[in-house]
């Protein structure tokens, strides 16, 4: 429930030594069912709810700062 939290808010989950990074887009933000991203590299793709708390926990991503976002995707 934390990391959904976070996420709801903003925080950008990521690695930056593997450039990988999970975030909710600003525009997703009110949205019933938002749509979250998936940076790996210069890959990007959507992904679910489920699918981005999956790769946090997988990945072991940490809230960190994105290097064109900053610390949050709001």
């Amino acid at each position: 429930m934390i990391r959904e939290a976070q996420l709801l808010r903003g925080i950008i989950f990521g690695d930056r030594n593997t450039d990988e990074y999970v975030y909710m887009p600003a525009s997703e933000i009110g949205v019933e069912h938002p749509v979250y991203v998936y940076e790996e590299g210069m890959k990007r793709r959507d992904i679910d709810l489920a699918e981005a708390l999956h790769l946090i926990r997988v990945r072991d991503l940490r809230p960190t700062t994105h290097p064109l976002l900053g610390r949050t995707s709001c």
